[in-house]
């Protein structure tokens, strides 16, 4: 019997094979039809859910191909500072959160871009105080590699006269001697985050809920999480056996520096063995190379525009990682990257071609995140080692100069190949989109527009990074469940494959591309479930 009938529509399916339809079936958790109206209509039976598309489009469920599903849940709690860009904005945001929020232990906010207070000025510490002096005072940058901390912070952590650090991270320090409250990545900061109370678990569960019911309301049906543990992976599984996860996890195993190269033959691959479910997957581990152009502390190839005197630096040595990396590919786990600079992009492929070398060529699909900065020598690298660029459009500034100081970091001689979408593309690597979020909005419908309606930084006559609507769609759909080896269950709309769905407001490929960032998601529908009905 047939559970939902879906016709009238403009139904893309992304399969190559059939790639436009009317009509779709949905059995169980399953696709039975693909085809015209008219035959999807035999398969009505009584109980049937009948929607009619109205000309509208239907795709795949977005796959988010690289998201932080807990973490972005647990940040919804905090102040959000994403559209603060002066102090005075900033002090009335933090006001408008302890109205909300009475009786705070400690002042917590997210997303504050790095302008605040301008271009020229770091934000420090006494700019906290000034607003907040009494308690734990912390603010994240809106990329989560930098936090500031006012004085009572730093005091409390042993911060205030600095402390070792670990390569790649650093506490910044004023003239005075004493920290000037910029922490920069998880070596400095996290002795402070260690201090922070953790919200109990039904704090947790209500706000996982609220981040599932969001990402249902964008047509998100997937998502590739990119940290993880066994705890993590447990508390989504619980979701799954009450029926409240609504939409499906891939999760990895968090490798640092620090982790024995044992774990990964005990503790990654039960994590594997132990997570397989429809929902929630296990089978992959991440690595950070690297941290932000932001705050220099991406591995580039060559110094910072704005700073001669570094190039960032690698959270792995070479040899460190090259060894891990051949052990994890040995015991058959997808290894994901963190690398922001083309330097960690060059040590992390060299890792993977040393694997190769180490354990003979296979089907590994080890993927590199975000390639913020790509050389023009590691262009054809992808598709000679089958790596997997996984992509964020949304990580790319639309306007240079405006409320963003990346380009001024990488500089104007290196625009050309930032964010390089199209070059990747036409080298033939094979891409994966994500959000990344909570760095950035969940929303795939903002990565559309911006992955189709991108310009040049520079003259008119520099690259042209923009893609194709279906290349787009592709990239969120199919291409995403082949980086995560799900080609043949999802991400096309298929008999056969999962009933993960999404039924537009619109035609979207009769839509001007400059109009597609006010497309939603009508219907949403994951396993079979109708997840979302707008």
């Amino acid at each position: 019997m047939s559970d939902i009938i879906i016709t009238n529509a403009r139904v893309y399916t992304v399969d190559t094979d059939n790639p436009h339809a009317e009509a779709v079936v949905v059995r169980g958790n399953r696709i039975v039809f693909v085809g015209t109206t008219a035959e999807a209509l035999t398969h009505c039976q009584p109980h049937t859910r009948m929607v009619d598309g109205d000309g509208r489009t239907l795709i795949p469920g977005f796959i988010d191909s690289h998201f932080h599903l807990l973490w972005g849940a647990l940040s919804l709690g905090d102040a959000q500072l994403d559209e603060v860009r002066s102090l005075a904005e900033l002090e009335a945001a933090i006001r408008a959160y302890e109205v909300e929020n009475p009786g705070l232990a400690w002042l917590v906010g997210r997303g504050l871009r790095y302008i605040v207070p301008s271009h020229d000025e770091a934000l420090t510490r006494h700019h906290l105080d000034a607003i907040e002096a009494e308690r734990p005072f912390l603010i994240s940058a809106y990329d989560y590699h930098t936090i500031w901390a006012n004085t009572a912070a730093l005091r409390l952590a042993g911060l205030l006269e600095g402390a070792e650090t670990p390569a790649g991270s650093i506490i910044v320090m004023g003239e005075d001697g004493l920290a000037t409250g910029e922490l920069r990545e998880p070596g400095a900061y996290d002795p402070l985050l260690a201090l922070q109370p953790t919200p109990d678990e039904a704090t947790q569960r209500r706000l996982l809920h609220r981040a599932l019911t969001w990402c249902a309301s964008l047509g998100i049906t997937s998502v590739h999480n990119m940290d993880g543990s066994a705890e993590q992976a447990a508390l989504y599984a619980a979701l799954e056996d009450a029926g409240e996860l609504t939409l499906r996890v891939y999760l990895p195993y968090d490798v640092t520096p620090t982790t024995p190269l044992e774990a990964l033959a005990t503790e990654a691959v039960a994590l594997r063995e132990q997570f397989q479910s429809e929902m929630v997957r296990g089978g992959s581990v991440k690595f950070f190379m690297d941290g932000v152009l932001e705050s220099y502390t991406a591995l580039l190839v060559e110094p910072y525009a704005d700073d001669l005197t570094t190039h960032g630096e690698a959270l792995w040595t070479a040899a460190q990682f090259n060894s891990m990396a051949s052990e994890a590919d040995r015991l058959g786990l997808q290894i994901k990257v963190h690398c922001c600079g083309d330097g960690a992009v060059r040590r992390t492929l060299d890792g993977f071609e040393a694997a190769q070398k180490a354990n003979g060529r296979r089907d590994s699909r080890h993927r590199v995140e975000h390639i913020e900065l790509l050389h023009p020598e590691d262009e054809p690298r992808f598709a000679e080692l089958g790596v997997i660029a996984s992509m964020q459009p949304l990580h790319a500034p639309m306007l240079h100069r405006e409320h963003d100081v990346w380009p001024s970091r990488a500089g104007e001689n290196r625009w050309n190949r930032s964010f390089a979408w199209r070059k990747l593309r036409d080298a033939g690597a094979r891409l994966a989109f994500g959000s990344d979020w909570p760095v950035v909005s969940p929303s795939p419908f903002a990565g559309l527009d911006d992955a189709l309606n991108r310009r040049p930084w520079g003259e008119e006559g520099d690259a042209h990074y923009h893609q194709t609507l279906a290349e787009v769609i592709a990239s969120y759909t199919a291409e995403a469940a082949y980086a995560e080896f799900q080609e043949d269950v999802k991400g096309q709309i298929k008999v056969g494959m999962a009933a993960d769905l999404v039924l537009l407001s619109a035609d979207i490929f009769a839509l001007d591309p400059t109009h597609i960032g006010q497309v939603t998601a009508a219907m949403t529908i994951c396993n079979g479930q109708i997840v979302f009905e707008g």
